[in-house]
């Protein structure tokens, strides 16, 4: 059933969300709320074949609320695929009410073992999930930025995480990226204050997704979330998409340049 529109009620305006890495977890699941919603979907993702098909599959279910959804499977780091997406939006005609990061490629090595036979993290390793998951933000919002392509008050939103701040086990390359992350973010929401343009981060709970599985001894970090937080439940995707199309509506018009905990309260403790 398709719900009332919040953000398109003016098909002339032609607001989009646009969501790198959104084919799975927090990205996904905000696109499929934005689209209930009301707004635009374009998806930036690298999708297995094998996946395509589920993938695919919630692509329809979103067009099914009236709104366009495009999606470029491609590389998200290639400043080629920066090009055809502001081409994209340039002949579309759009303007990005969202820009939203939600990448997730890192290096989980740890720093020291007594086990010969595992792999440490080098310099190159924290240098390129850097790159992928923070500077990539930096690439895609500075050009769209410089291109006018942000609605007025258009929102930059990246995923962080307790990470950033906390060391965890094979964690050290994408705490490190986290912690870039947020950087970039305050300075973001500092430049492009003249253009109308806000960015933030939100830092969710532990959620149990495809990139929390990844992470050797998830089992643990979900264990010990579940402990800590004070519904003694772990973060849904949910939970964060719900909070991202809060954070995208006019009213968060003057949030900029935050750390936004989306946990249930979990940081607390």
């Amino acid at each position: 059933m398709v719900t009332a529109f919040e953000f398109n009620t003016n098909p002339e305006a032609n607001l989009w969300a646009l969501i790198l890495g959104g084919s799975s977890g927090l990205g996904l699941a905000s696109a499929k709320k934005l689209a209930e919603k009301g707004l635009n979907i374009c998806i930036v993702h690298r999708t297995r074949r094998s996946k395509l098909g589920d993938f695919e599959n919630e692509l329809d279910a979103m067009r099914a609320f009236g709104v366009e959804v495009s999606e470029f499977n491609t590389d998200a780091l290639s400043a080629e695929t920066i090009q055809k997406l502001l081409d994209f939006f340039r002949a579309k005609e759009g303007r990005l009410q969202l820009m939203l990061h939600s990448i997730a490629k890192g290096n989980l090595k740890p720093i020291y073992t007594d086990n010969p036979s595992e792999a440490t993290l080098s310099g190159k390793d924290f240098m390129l999930t850097a790159e992928a998951m923070a500077v990539s933000l930096y690439d895609w919002a500075s050009a769209f930025a410089n291109a006018k392509l942000f609605a007025s008050h258009g929102k930059v939103l990246a995923f962080t995480s307790e990470g950033s701040t906390k060391p965890l086990p094979n964690y050290a390359a994408v705490s490190a990226a986290k912690a870039a992350l947020e950087a970039i973010v305050r300075s973001l929401a500092f430049e492009l204050a003249p253009l109308k343009i806000t960015a933030n981060c939100i830092q969710a709970g532990v959620t149990n997704t495809e990139s929390l599985r990844l992470i050797p001894g998830s089992e643990l970090l979900i264990e010990q979330a579940m402990a800590r937080n004070p519904y003694q439940r772990l973060t849904t995707a949910e939970d964060v998409a719900n909070a991202v199309y809060l954070l995208t509506r006019p009213e968060a018009n003057w949030i900029n340049g935050a750390v936004i905990p989306v946990d249930g309260g979990e940081h607390l403790r």
